[in-house]
């Protein structure tokens, strides 16, 4: 199996140059399916903190990296929508967050945000005991004993795992495109057309600068202001454009 991702065939999410060189590192099996990104393209191409992935597993072996609230030692390790990724001892945090066109990109928190992550609700089902386990966006299982919906999205503690929020999916809810030609965009959903059989709803969605956009279901997460970043651009923590390393070993 190869250990390298073609740059021209990552994921739109993906924020690399395509056209730099031809390949790029490849992400470990993980979270967030295909379209996380590996933990050292962070660091190396959006941060610029290490040039090359034996730095960043020396940087990743003094335990000074969290994701989620938890020390990483695997430098390929998906990362993908609304992951944490925190460095304690540069007092640095930040949310993984869409961009324009969904490319996904890191904007700065702070570290009583960084306690906990949004997660969408994708999926719930029964289990033993009579309680409901939720499916988050990212493969994660949250057991509940509370009503939650489909599509709803909760925060969760990154210690122990409990909900300290909850953002039901409805008209009026505030809400991020995270795919589709309206990826980035954030506003209030004003209508849900529910569409009969098995065929994607379509979300009408009132934003403050643009026309309302209309995209499917499936690409839309409901959010709060404090999710939301003055700046969520692909740029490194110097405000620096993105610079591309090498992938050497």
């Amino acid at each position: 199996m190869t250990k390298h991702q073609k740059r021209l065939s990552v994921p739109k999410s993906w924020p690399v140059e395509r056209k730099t060189d031809v390949f790029t590192v490849k992400a470990d099996a993980g979270p967030h399916g295909e379209d996380g990104v590996p933990l050292v393209v962070l660091l190396r191409d959006v941060l610029g903190y290490v040039d090359s992935k034996k730095e960043a597993r020396y940087a990743l072996s003094e335990d000074s990296i969290l994701v989620n609230g938890e020390p990483i030692n695997d430098e390929q390790r998906p990362i993908g929508m609304f992951d944490i990724v925190a460095f304690p001892g540069r007092e640095e945090y930040y949310r993984v967050f869409p961009d324009e066109g969904g490319r996904l990109a890191l904007t700065e928190i702070d570290a009583e945000a960084a306690d906990s992550r949004l997660g969408k609700i994708e999926n719930k089902q029964q289990v033993s005991g009579g309680d409901t386990q939720l499916t988050l966006h990212d493969g994660t299982n949250v057991v509940v004993d509370e009503e939650y919906s489909t599509n709803d999205s909760i925060v969760v503690d990154n210690d122990d795992k409990s909900i300290v929020a909850h953002f039901p999916y409805e008209e009026g809810a505030l809400v991020t495109a995270v795919r589709g030609n309206h990826g980035g965009k954030i506003g209030e959903v004003s209508e849900i057309d529910v569409t009969p059989g098995s065929g994607s709803n379509i979300v009408t969605v009132e934003t403050d600068d643009d026309e309302p956009f209309e995209t499917v279901e499936e690409y839309v997460v409901v959010i709060d202001e404090n999710f939301t970043g003055e700046d969520s651009s692909s740029e490194n923590a110097n405000g620096d454009a993105v610079s591309e390393g090498d992938d050497d070993e």
